[in-house]
């Protein structure tokens, strides 16, 4: 008895993803044609049924109808308050998701699915509310119409002439764990209409005459319906594959049609289209390769493309297995995808053969169990008979020849030792080279080598030898044996070596594709994106590959894995086109085929982003299906790192723009107020002057013109620090260096900072042996005038100020230290950032720019500059100047002046 297991990594699969969903709330939704069919009230008796059974319901949302029946069912239940919402001089009721997930209730009821939600809403659409109540672990009961559904949008435009505004998309549908049809006759809902149930009198005569026509509810009735039943499906389907059944339940009908390269296949893939069509069930085309596919011949490949693509044309879906028996695996396939009924064509082949090699007709009827096979005949044969010799007909001929030369050579080594050896051990020789001639050549001259082998065999060892005749009738048997076992050695190693090569190219593929998808991942530029793609796509093809990428003009730029990335301007059309219409184009397809190249669309969520351009090398060979199957994989691949790319890029001019946004709100607060202040100081100083000049003492007098003064100087600060800060981010400012000593910067710097430091000690600890170091000796200064003027700023007044200066082997170390309250510690690594104020500073002037700019001008020079705190109160500020060159005697220096 054979036991039906499931796929155990099908089975972890489903087990992780339940694992994962039983963390979410379940989504049951009430599926209708139209409005009025009673989607509401069904929803609130499962509700009030689920109250009555102990469960905890709230009624989110409920569409107020004017329906006297359908609100008497919302009495009883926990309601929860709408959201008011002002919008355009009305005022609009909404529901309110944050208080639906404040109050976490086991189950909400939340009507319309589809609605559109006001401005000024958490989501722009309810069903996003109701993902996010799911995510949150709350059961969500809902209504839809099938109308709302975005995949069927053209098609109720087409039947109904409305083009439905609010959609859902698919996706969130699927994501039902539940779906009831709420189904009422086109009759019965126009009869509801007329007795006002569903609209206003008023309204519900203009939706008679314009939307709720019988034949529109009719069409959106079978729309329904037909949704529901694919829903039911994939549930069963579902089923079957978790409990590993393998019969067929025809529940639905479902049409399998073998295809090769016979042109006979042409008709059996028409046949079954309008088979499906008259049962209304999808249908699969299905090539199943074995051993003899290796053997067919340019034309045999080319006819089977073209009957795979046929079968795309007309709306089949396609596939392509490897196995050893055709038979078997169209009905393992079958019965995988549950079908109900196989098409295969009537055997061509005479009696005499279908004996010897068997016959997949017969082994399908025998085999089928409860699938249909259904045998049609095919076309008369055409005036050009077809290449459909079989395959040992097409081997080249040298492995025929090679096969003849094995069998000598076994004959050779086995004729001197037939003295020592009995007859079974020169059997195994010939086996041997049976097995080799398999290895090498096939499953055609294996056979013609075991014929050969034991034709020679007899000949040259069974007494009589030299002739045909056997003298001992045992050796008959043993000739009937060694001939069998050959021929299943022969046929055992074909169809070994064909798996092997089936693997290995599945390998390559997966290879090829594996590499694409690493290499891509770390990429962030699309255009290197696009270069490597296209040398990872030429290398896996015989042939050139371009990548063309598309900008928002739709003009294109063509990227390719060697030097020659140009395309003739007729192609560069035909992928433009690929590129505008999101399909596939070119040489080998029905849409514009006579270009040189093949061009897949790189489709992304957003829209196609560019073609994937392949030019053979061999203009008479077209593309396989496992070729344009690996193609359209790898232009998935590209589009999705192109599109991640430009997503990237996207969100880096985002926070860029955003950073500009805070950096100039921050320069204009800090700025207007630094601005302001020192003005108001000057304007009212010269104000008083102005009026009173005549009556104030000297001293004071004095006292205004030193406000002035100092407030003059401070603004004068606050320009300058701005302008040096443009120079430096615009690269325009330089550094003119020259041989100085470093007292000299210091003491100028103290010089024009006397009136701020009068109060306070300055020590300077400055050794005389320090070298000469090259700077620039005004930019040094403005370093230590902002670092002087940071001290004075965060210490207390009268406080004193250090400033120190040592050297090693390659730098100058100058340190400058205050004795204020230092810095916090989360603001020492930020403290050189433009605008950036400590936490402790708020209540000091200032824009954020003087430290900056030190640290602009110390790395100018090749410097490091950092703060500190010290042990003992107060901060340290240190930067170093590099001493990259031996620097000149002061004498040196005296004499060229």
């Amino acid at each position: 008895m054979t036991e039906n297991r499931p796929d155990p990594d099908a089975l972890l699969l489903r087990v992780q993803s339940e694992e994962a969903n039983s963390r979410r709330g379940k989504l049951k939704i009430f599926l209708g044609a139209a409005p009025g069919v009673g989607k509401t009230y069904a929803m609130l008796e499962a509700a009030r049924a689920l109250a009555k059974d102990g469960e905890d319901v709230l009624i989110g949302y409920v569409e107020p109808h004017v329906r006297p029946e359908t609100q008497a069912l919302v009495l009883g239940l926990d309601v929860l308050a709408r959201r008011e919402i002002a919008y355009g001089g009305a005022k609009l009721f909404e529901f309110d998701l944050e208080a639906a997930l404040a109050a976490k209730p086991r189950i909400i009821v939340v009507d319309e699915f589809a609605h559109t939600n006001a401005p000024g809403s958490t989501h722009a659409k309810r069903w996003q509310d109701v993902m996010q109540l799911l995510d949150a672990g709350i059961d969500v009961l809902t209504t839809l119409n099938v109308q709302h559904l975005e995949s069927l949008n053209d098609v109720v435009a087409q039947i109904t002439g409305v083009i439905v505004k609010e959609t859902v998309p698919d996706s969130a549908f699927e994501r039902a764990d539940d779906v009831e049809l709420v189904d009422i006759a086109p009759d019965d809902l126009l009869e509801r209409l007329r007795e006002g149930k569903v609209y206003l009198p008023q309204v519900a005569e203009r939706a008679v005459k314009n939307f709720f026509v019988k034949g529109n509810l009719i069409a959106l009735r079978e729309l329904a319906l037909r949704k529901a039943a694919e829903r039911v499906g994939a549930q069963m389907d579902d089923y079957r594959e978790l409990h590993a059944v393998s019969q067929t339940w025809a529940a639905r009908e479902r049409l399998l049609v073998s295809i090769g390269p016979s042109p006979f296949s042409a008709r059996l893939v028409r046949a079954t289209r309008r088979m499906a069509v008259g049962l209304r069930a999808p249908w699969i085309a299905l090539h199943v390769e074995t051993p003899d596919d290796a053997h067919f011949s340019d034309s045999q490949r080319e006819q089977l493309e073209k009957n795979l693509h046929l079968a795309e044309q007309l709306g089949g879906e396609t596939a392509t297995i490897a196995g050893s028996n055709r038979a078997d695996e169209l009905l393992r396939y079958a019965r995988s995808r549950n079908v109900t009924k196989i098409i295969v064509g009537k055997s061509k082949k005479p009696r005499w053969k279908e004996f010897l090699f068997g016959s997949m007709v017969y082994e399908l009827t025998r085999k089928c169990g409860d699938i249909d096979v259904y045998v049609i005949s095919g076309d008369p044969e055409p005036t050009s008979k077809p290449d459909v010799r079989p395959a040992a007909a097409q081997m080249p001929r040298r492995g025929y020849l090679a096969a003849c030369f094995i069998i000598a050579v076994c004959t050779s080594i086995g004729w001197p030792t037939h003295y020592f050896f009995d007859p079974a051990n020169i059997v195994m020789i010939y086996l041997l080279g049976i097995v080799a001639v398999a290895l090498q050549f096939g499953r055609g001259p294996a056979v013609w080598a075991a014929i050969l082998g034991v034709a020679c065999f007899d000949f040259f060892f069974i007494p009589p030898q030299m002739t045909f005749a056997v003298a001992d009738t045992q050796y008959l048997f043993t000739f009937a044996v060694m001939l069998f076992t050959a021929v299943v050695i022969s046929t055992l190693t074909a169809r070994v070596k064909f798996q092997a090569e089936s693997a290995r190219s599945g390998e390559r593929r997966t290879a090829s594709l594996y590499a694409v998808s690493r290499e891509l991942t770390a990429l962030r530029d699309r255009d290197e994106i696009a270069r490597s793609a296209a040398r990872l796509a030429k290398e896996a093809l015989d042939g050139r590959v371009v990548v063309m990428l598309a900008d928002k003009e739709m003009r294109l730029t063509p990227f390719s894995g060697g030097e020659d990335n140009g395309i003739g301007s007729h192609d560069e059309a035909v992928a433009r086109w690929t590129v505008e219409h999101g399909l596939t184009a070119g040489r080998g397809t029905a849409t514009l085929p006579g270009a040189q190249g093949v061009y897949f669309p790189l489709n992304a969520a957003h829209g196609c982003v560019g073609a994937l351009g392949v030019f053979l090398n061999d203009s008479k060979t077209a593309l396989g299906s496992d070729k344009i199957r690996l193609l359209e994989t790898f232009a998935g691949l590209i589009a999705m790192a192109v599109e991640r790319a430009d997503l990237e890029r996207e969100t880096e001019r985002i926070k860029l723009q955003m950073e500009t946004e805070r950096l100039r709100s921050s320069l204009l607060s800090a700025v207007s107020h630094d601005l302001r202040t020192p003005l108001s100081v000057v304007t009212g100083a010269a104000s008083v002057l102005s009026e009173a000049c005549e009556e104030l003492p000297l001293e004071k007098r004095k006292e205004l013109l030193d406000s002035i003064l100092s407030e003059a100087e401070r603004l004068n600060r606050l320009v300058a620090n701005l302008l040096d800060m443009t120079r430096l981010e615009a690269g325009a400012l330089t550094a003119r260096k020259e041989w100085t000593p470093l007292e000299e910067a210091v003491g100028s710097a103290l010089t024009r900072m006397r009136r701020q430091l009068a109060g306070r000690t300055v020590t300077t600890n400055i050794p005389a042996e320090l070298p000469l170091v090259k700077i620039d000796d005004l930019l040094m200064q403005q370093v230590f005038i902002n670092l002087l003027e940071n001290a004075i700023k965060y210490s207390p007044a009268g406080s004193p100020i250090d400033i120190s200066a040592s050297n090693d082997r390659n730098s100058i170390i100058i340190e400058i230290v205050d004795h204020g309250a230092g810095i916090a510690e989360p603001d020492l690594e930020r403290i050189f950032d433009k605008f950036y104020r400590g936490s402790s500073t708020a209540c000091q002037p200032g824009a954020g720019l003087g430290l900056p700019i030190c640290r602009g001008i110390v790395e100018l020079h090749g410097g490091r500059i950092s703060a500190a705190n010290r042990p003992d109160g107060g901060a340290v500020f240190l930067f170093t100047l590099p001493l990259d060159e031996a620097p000149p005697s002061v004498a040196i220096l005296k004499e060229e002046a």
